[in-house]
């Protein structure tokens, strides 16, 4: 078991495995969606898929329960689909707080393959919304502020480029009570004084009772109850 100062002990086997195996899927759908062998390949390789699914699949936790190794205190998610080193799905980013920077300001750097391709050779605008929201609930929490999205506007100035290093900001420009607004970019690393994609977002804090109607059902993974301490919880940076 290893700890940090801020974050819940871990079974430190069990995330060095949980990693491997992300980046190995991680690895295998960039493959996938690039790849240009045969059909009798292709086949093959969906065989070996198939084969291996049930090892994983012989224990499997329901969507009430969080993983083992998360912790929603501290904002730990190691299947978030944005930051998690589990979830094939994320780049990941790995999302920092800017020291000196505005209010809550985070940054990210992300070089995304082919797999996110929405034009030819340019990212998916569902995955910069993804990627937007993701950094805007970071600021927030990095402000000591929590919420839930409740309005996500997207201006798209310039395409995304793949397989092109880029720049993610976002900060809070304005909070009053249990509303959140902030605002984030994405950029090249290349040019970071010439956005590409503009965000602007809502968070809203829910009221308790809709808070435990949200969240009441969900457990740790030994069963207790266990609410996030802010429903925003994907939220997590290098400090937390």
């Amino acid at each position: 078991m290893t700890t940090s100062d801020s974050a819940g002990p871990y079974d430190a086997d069990l995330m060095a495995a949980v990693t491997e195996l992300g980046a190995a899927v991680r690895d295998l759908i960039g493959t996938t969606v690039t790849t240009t062998v045969g059909a009798g390949e292709i086949r093959a390789a969906a065989e070996l898929v198939r084969a291996t699914t049930p090892l994983l699949a012989a224990s499997r936790r329901p969507a009430s329960q969080l993983p083992a190794l998360d912790d929603p205190t501290s904002g730990r998610r190691v299947y978030n689909p944005v930051s998690g080193i589990g979830s094939p799905l994320a780049p990941p980013l790995s999302i920092r707080r800017v020291e000196g920077g505005r209010l809550g300001e985070v940054a990210a750097e992300a070089t995304l393959g082919v797999a996110y391709e929405g034009p030819p050779s340019y990212l998916h605008g569902g995955m910069s919304a993804l990627l937007m929201d993701q950094l805007l609930g970071s600021a927030a929490g990095a402000a000591g502020l929590w919420g839930m999205t409740a309005r996500l506007e997207l201006d798209y100035r310039r395409p995304v480029p793949l397989e092109t290093p880029l720049v993610l900001r976002a900060a809070v420009t304005e909070n009053a009570g249990r509303k959140t607004v902030l605002t984030g970019t994405i950029a090249t690393a290349a040019a970071p004084e010439n956005t590409l994609v503009q965000a602007c977002g809502i968070f809203v804090q829910p009221r308790p009772e809709l808070a435990a109607a949200y969240f009441g059902s969900i457990t740790d993974a030994s069963g207790r109850h266990t609410p996030p301490r802010r429903p925003s919880d994907a939220t997590a940076t290098e400090q937390d």
